[in-house]
């Protein structure tokens, strides 16, 4: 699992309803990033919405459904 933000592919640990945990921590601003999962030769994309941005200091990122 990938979050790709403004071009940049960050690895996802975990994923919950409403949250993420990257790995490395980064910084970015509030605003829409898109999850890519692969499994296999499967992949699959969808849009969400980055509501407080990404902090360096903490490797939890809240989500939000972009429709």
């Amino acid at each position: 699992m990938r979050l790709i933000v403004n071009g940049e592919s960050i690895r996802i640990t975990h994923m919950g309803s409403d949250f993420v945990l990257i790995d490395p921590p980064t910084s970015h601003p509030p605003g829409e990033a898109f999850i890519l999962l692969r499994v296999d030769e499967s992949e699959r994309q969808w849009k969400v919405k980055l509501p407080a941005g990404i902090s360096n200091s903490s490797t939890r990122v809240a989500l939000a459904i972009s429709e």
